[in-house]
């Protein structure tokens, strides 16, 4: 028989084929870890790319990185310190240079801008500017939210994508994106809404009765649903939780006449819409609200902070002065008011005054104003205003950090008596629509000064002008239901002055919350 060959490898061909096979398992596992970082699923990008000559100076294009997940967020890279605002208006503009936009699929505007039209659904009625359209869809219906470095965008307007629903329909809504300092928030219109007021004075304790127009028997209601529309740019709808968040562990303070008092107190009727337990809110000093007494500090214990008011007509100080034989009054112009302690370390301040400048002792001007030990017999109400305004300006540069604290001075509210003045027969009661163009002298030089004696102080304030956008509500005051019904048969006076809450001055208060959300970062 023949002998049967044994099966076995040389040495050589077993060095060989080991070699081979180890070659190739870690040939595929490094390919296979390259693939998997090279072609991450789910991943696109998407350039947008502006035409606009203001982007020609050598800047990147924008890239925006859309991830296929449920949170359907996008996000531009290109600066360090970006942030988003969430909150439904066309721009703004914070500290590191972003305007934000936050786009919410069915957001109730008719108008988005100046010739937009959006139905319910958010469809926009043409396209305009020249930023590329973005559609993308996700699983779920969801809010986009939008971010583009400020410093990027033109003054024109541009079409943003938007989200789609449960069906995969895209939705398009179009949105001015503009800076704050380009959106002129002084022009726009009033726009009537079913969704106003944002309380009432059932939900309010802190309406006093001058202020309480329902409550003292007003039976129309329109007043109370007039929205304040800018012709440039959105404002949000006013948030008291993001409110009372903003200021929380901080002092809101209101410096001023009556008429800030009104704003007051529309402020802390706005941000009781946030507060569930009433006990957790209460005035420090146990004191009711009322025209009597003029300093007030409101505690909202959850969130650590107080909204304030200090009474002062003037700003400077009323003081007496012996004039022959007599003692006057007189107006300190070259001294501050006496109350200034209880102003320093706020956070916010407010100031105005306006209202007081317009009775008679002031216009008329003889024997009243004072600076040193001098009466001066008689003094211009113009001059004596600007001196008491840099009387003003000089204590802020002085003693208000602005680094801590950020400042606003509230414009003149006008007035609407016709007929008459206050004290001679001047109404208003007959007004139940706002008017269809403001009065040409609604702005008054008053305002004028004002902004002058701010451009030259070194302590930043931001003007809070409300004097042409409460110009056509004649029909916010009080009138004749500054008091209860008993009260008025025994004065023929009418209040044109103040305003009803709810009312005009929650839309001032709806602008300070636009603004303090622009400057928050």
């Amino acid at each position: 028989m023949e002998k049967q060959r044994s099966f076995s490898f040389k040495p050589t061909r077993l060095l060989v084929f080991s070699f081979t096979i180890s070659t190739s398992v870690i040939f595929f596992t490094f390919f296979t870890i390259w693939v998997i970082k090279a072609t991450p699923p789910f991943r696109q990008e998407i350039h947008f790319q502006y035409n606009k000559s203001s982007l020609s100076l050598g800047l990147r294009p924008i890239t925006v990185q859309s991830l296929s997940s449920l949170s359907g967020n996008f996000s531009v890279t290109g600066e360090k310190d970006s942030t988003l605002i969430d909150t439904h208006y066309s721009s703004l503009e914070n500290a590191s240079g972003f305007a934000s936009t936050s786009v919410f699929r069915g957001l109730q505007r008719e108008e988005v801008g100046p010739g937009v039209l959006v139905d319910g659904e958010g469809k926009s009625d043409g396209v305009d500017g020249n930023l590329t359209t973005l559609q993308e869809s996700t699983p779920e219906t969801i809010s986009e939210k939008f971010e583009v470095p400020s410093s990027q965008l033109s003054e024109e307007k541009s079409t943003v994508a938007t989200s789609s629903d449960n069906n995969g329909v895209s939705i398009r809504e179009k949105v001015g994106l503009k800076r704050v300092k380009d959106c002129d928030l002084t022009k726009g219109k009033w726009v009537y809404d079913e969704s106003y007021p944002l309380y009432t004075n059932g939900s309010c304790p802190f309406i006093d009765e001058g202020f309480n127009c329902e409550g003292n028997g007003r039976l129309d209601k329109n007043y109370m649903k007039w929205r304040w529309q800018p012709q440039d740019c959105e404002i949000p709808r006013f948030n008291a939780t993001k409110m009372l968040e903003l200021i929380k562990g901080k002092r809101l303070v209101f410096v001023g006449d009556s008429i800030n008092r009104n704003q007051w107190e529309s402020m802390l009727c706005l941000l009781m819409g946030a507060i569930k337990d009433l006990k957790r809110v209460y005035e420090t000093h146990r004191r009711r609200i009322t025209k009597e007494k003029g300093d007030y500090s409101i505690k909202f214990m959850d969130y650590r902070c107080t909204v304030e008011y200090y009474a002062t007509h003037f700003l400077v100080h009323e003081a007496k002065a012996r004039l022959g034989h007599k003692r006057i009054q007189t107006l300190r112009i070259d001294s501050i008011d006496r109350g200034t302690s209880r102003w320093r370390g706020a956070d916010i301040l407010v100031f105005n005054t306006a209202h007081w400048w317009t009775h008679y002792k002031t216009k008329a001007g003889i024997n009243y104003y004072q600076e040193g030990n001098q009466v001066h017999p008689r003094l211009d109400v113009s001059t004596a205003f600007r001196r008491a305004l840099m009387t003003w300006a000089s204590w802020v540069d002085r003693h208000i950090n602005p680094r801590k604290t950020q400042v606003f001075f509230r414009s003149s509210a006008p007035s609407h008596f016709r007929g008459g003045e206050w004290n001679s027969g001047g109404h208003c009661m007959e007004a139940t629509q706002p008017l269809n163009a403001t009065p040409s002298i609604s702005y008054s030089g008053k305002n004028i000064i004002v902004e002058e004696v701010i451009k030259n102080m070194k302590t930043p304030v931001t003007f809070l002008n409300i004097t042409n956008l409460s110009g056509y509500r004649i029909d916010g005051h009080p009138s004749i239901y500054g008091g209860k019904s008993g009260k008025r048969s025994s004065s023929n006076v009418q209040d044109c002055s103040h305003w009803c809450l709810p009312g005009v001055p929650d839309t001032w208060n709806e602008i300070l919350y636009f603004l303090l959300q622009s400057n928050r970062y």
